[in-house]
């Protein structure tokens, strides 16, 4: 690799950290370098590439003022302490207290969630339950996802162990609802009230074979 003299790379940091905001092709035009040279600076600073307009823009550490939520917004150009939008949304959802909708996600960081959210169904760091018509992402986390559920929905945790009552009340349920799905056999009145958690039901029928569906077994 080309080396580049340390005096003018120096300039080159000082005059991008005033710019504030620049594409590659600004960096490689102002040190006078290849690809791979340019590439190894941003790394080497440790530059953050925005979580839109396709990664094309960067800013250098000390430049940013991070929100609450590690998100900082320079004119259209968004930027995130945890990198790509990806790892952006995953971290919300897992630092939030109650979950996260689509429209709530999209509030946050910017951008519409139709035009992101179909690309994380199904990734790791991400559960998607539905609740009264509209998705919620959790963390996939077993604990974390219980306290946010719990926080959200009101639902007691997911260890709750089902009584002998409850049980009853679950099958006198399924047998007068059969086709019924365990997100919606949970808020039949005679089963909310009694404040049993769908992922309990579903254990619960898993363990003496009566599997029901769920709204993801149906994506």
């Amino acid at each position: 690799m080309p080396r580049i003299d340390h005096e003018k790379i120096k300039n080159a940091f000082s005059l991008l950290k005033r710019k504030k905001v620049f594409d590659f092709s600004y960096l490689l035009s102002l040190l006078s370098c290849s690809v791979r040279t340019g590439r190894f600076n941003l790394k080497n600073w440790k530059a953050f590439s925005s979580y839109n307009q396709n990664g094309r823009y960067y800013t250098l550490p000390g430049v940013p003022h991070f929100d609450e939520n590690g998100l900082w917004w320079y004119r259209d150009i968004f930027f995130s302490e945890n990198g790509t939008l990806k790892n952006t949304v995953v971290h919300l959802i897992s630092s939030s207290s109650s979950g996260l909708t689509g429209e709530q996600l999209g509030k946050i960081v910017g951008i519409s969630p139709r035009s992101f959210l179909h690309h994380f169904r199904g990734i790791s760091g991400i559960r998607r339950k539905k609740h009264d018509g509209v998705y919620v992402y959790f963390s996939d986390d077993v604990d974390r996802y219980k306290q946010q559920t719990a926080n959200r929905l009101g639902e007691p945790e997911f260890d709750r162990p089902i009584s002998d009552a409850d049980a009853v009340l679950i099958l006198v349920a399924l047998i007068k609802h059969h086709e019924i799905t365990v997100e919606d056999l949970a808020k039949l009145p005679e089963v909310k009230t009694k404040k049993i958690a769908p992922p309990a039901i579903d254990e619960y029928l898993k363990q003496h074979g009566l599997g029901k569906k769920t709204p993801s077994s149906n994506r």
